[in-house]
This record gives C-alpha cells, sequence and structure tokens, in this order.
C-alpha cells in the first residue's frame, strides 16, 4: 500500500511539473502531395522502466503538437511490475481511448531488450505484444514480423552497449538480409550517432529521431525554447495507415535542436515548402513561412540565419547557391539550394 500511495504521489509531482511550463508547438508546412506529421516512436512508461502513467504520453503529445506516438515499453524489463500489475499490451490499452479523445494516434508497440548484439528493438504496429515474448531473439523478431510489425533498431551508438565505436555485427546483417530490420534511430534522447545515419542511407533504412522518455518530456528538453527531438513522417494521409505506408517506404527526417537530417528527397521538398523566393533585380529575398531557423552560408562562404518566419536578403545578378547548414542530406554533407 506505501509504495502504490508513494508511487502515485511522484505522478501527480511529475504532471505537475510536466504542464507547469508553456511550451511552444512548432508549426511545419506540409510538402506536396504528403503532410508533414510530428511524431516520437519510442517511449516507456510505468509498465517498464519509466516513472509516468500512459496517459501522461498523450497529453505531452498534445501539449508538444505531435501527431502520433508510440507505446514501446519493454518486454524484458519491467522493475515495477510488484506494483504495477497486468500484462505487456497493458500500457497501450490504457492509452488508446485517451488518445482517440485527444486526436493523438496511437502506435502499438513493444520494446525487445537484449544485450548486444543485437541490442534493442522496437516492433510497431504489433498486434499482441505478450506474442512476441520469446526467449530467442530470432523467435520474437520473427513473430513480431508475422504481425505486420515495422522493426527499428534502436540507439544502436549507445554507449552503455557500444562504448568505443559504433559496430554493426552479423546479426544485424542477418536482420537486414531476412526484412526483419526497416529503420534505424539515427538520434536517441540527446545522442546523434553519424554512423547509423550513414548506414540508413546507403541500405535505405528509415531515419528516427527518439526521446526513449523515461520521465516526463519536461524534465529532460527545454520545451519553451527549443524543442524534443521528433521524427517528421511525411505520409498522404493524417492515420496509422498512412504512417505505417510512409515508415515503410522510408518518408521521414529526424528533427533534433534545430538541425534536420535525412534523404534528400524528403528534406529538399520540406525546405522548399518552408521557404518562398523573389528576385527583384539584384535583390534576392527569402521568406521563411514556417517555426524553423535556417543558417544559409552563399558562395563567399557568408553565413545568414533566417529566422523563424523572418527573411533573408542575397545581393547578386547570378543565382545563388546556398548551402543549408541545418540540413543534412548525409552525415556531414548539407542540402544546396539555389536562389534565383
Amino acid at each position: 500500500m506505501k509504495k502504490t500511495i508513494l508511487l502515485t504521489c511522484l505522478m501527480i509531482a511529475l504532471i505537475s511539473l510536466t504542464f507547469g511550463q508553456k511550451t511552444k508547438k512548432i508549426h511545419i508546412p506540409d510538402i506536396p502531395g504528403y503532410l508533414t506529421l510530428k511524431g516520437d516512436f519510442h517511449l516507456h512508461t510505468v509498465f517498464s522502466d519509466g516513472q509516468v502513467w500512459p496517459t501522461l504520453r498523450i497529453d505531452e503529445a498534445v501539449n508538444e503538437g505531435l501527431d502520433v506516438v508510440a507505446a514501446t515499453d519493454h518486454i524484458e524489463y519491467r522493475p515495477h511490475k510488484q506494483d504495477i500489475s497486468g500484462d505487456l499490451n497493458r500500457s497501450y490499452d490504457i492509452e488508446k481511448p485517451y488518445a482517440e479523445k485527444k486526436n493523438i494516434l496511437l502506435v502499438k508497440g513493444i520494446e525487445i531488450t537484449r544485450d548486444m548484439p543485437p541490442g534493442h528493438f522496437n516492433a510497431l504496429f504489433i498486434k499482441d505484444a505478450n506474442a512476441i515474448a520469446r526467449e530467442d531473439f530470432k523467435e520474437a523478431v520473427h513473430e513480431a514480423k508475422k504481425q505486420g510489425a515495422f522493426i527499428l533498431w534502436n540507439h544502436p551508438g549507445w554507449k552503455s552497449q557500444q562504448p568505443d565505436t559504433t559496430r554493426w555485427f552479423d546479426i544485424h546483417t542477418w536482420l537486414y538480409e531476412n526484412g526483419l530490420m526497416n529503420g534505424i534511430e539515427i538520434f536517441n534522447d540527446q545522442e546523434y550517432y553519424g554512423v547509423a545515419f550513414d548506414w540508413a542511407i546507403q541500405k535505405k533504412l528509415t531515419v528516427f529521431a527518439n526521446t526513449d522518455s523515461h520521465s516526463p518530456t519536461s524534465m529532460s528538453y527545454d520545451l519553451v525554447n527549443s524543442h524534443r527531438p521528433m521524427t517528421l513522417v511525411f505520409a498522404k494521409e493524417r492515420t496509422l495507415d498512412g504512417i505505417k505506408g510512409a515508415l515503410f517506404n522510408g518518408q521521414t527526417a529526424a528533427f533534433t535542436d534545430n538541425m534536420i537530417r535525412g534523404r534528400e528527397e524528403w528534406v529538399k521538398p520540406l525546405f522548399n515548402s518552408c521557404v518562398t523566393m523573389t528576385r527583384n533585380g539584384k535583390r534576392i529575398m527569402l521568406t521563411n513561412k514556417s517555426d524553423l531557423t535556417f543558417d544559409l552560408e552563399d558562395n563567399s562562404g557568408t553565413l545568414v540565419q533566417m529566422e523563424a518566419n523572418g527573411s533573408a536578403v542575397f545581393i547578386s545578378d547570378k543565382p545563388v547557391m546556398l548551402k543549408v547548414r541545418n540540413i543534412e542530406i548525409a552525415p556531414e554533407k548539407n542540402l544546396r539550394v539555389v536562389a534565383n
């Protein structure tokens, strides 16, 4: 009883902390033919090793302007199970009706949690988490795939599992070649994995930036002046089927600390949807219609920061090649656009 009371008091305190400040919702335009949706596909609650009740993840999503979140509690690690009862589907079952009420899309998922190799993997769009709880890792991922899951490799360069270097093991080749690895986190919580971004580009793996939050997001991120890590999904429609199709087709970008990383085919149209260009003689005006800030570098190496909903001017009688320093299409390779 004392443990239950203590846990309840802790959750009330955390909720108060979470909603004690006004957070910033970020407007990011749609791109031609697609909606730009904001998501977090790696979250934990008290039903594994998290510190929050499942419905708080939905309130956070509403408060921070997200469209979609995933319920991905651990299968193998549930330190609160003495005090929190329920099977592996329980966290999702609690969240689902509340998500529907709040107009947040909720993906049913689970985290398969193993030492490296192979590491941790999220299975998204599953039907029954209990059936995936297999002692043998290969049986677990095969069951997830049997349920139609999208499988992504979580925090491949996590220092607790790969302290010196981020390696791709034989088991990862087996997963990839058998269609059992569809995506990869290139950013997790506070960590960026450049080698994982390179793997994603070379192997056509869908890129993700997720919080992997265990505590309230307000305890980890400056939600007033910045934003939580999120995955931008370019979907045909704002539905679970639309998101699932987009993930399997690689239609995402990772958005962290005002840095966007993803395939050029998706991030270039995003930039073009944010920024309009007009010329008047030698004067080229760029107008930003988004809440994003863009760091631009022209042909001469001059740096110009175009603030959210702001503008920038370049003087030239010829087209100006611009490097967008906070958009990468590969590790350390920036998006380039022409202002004319």
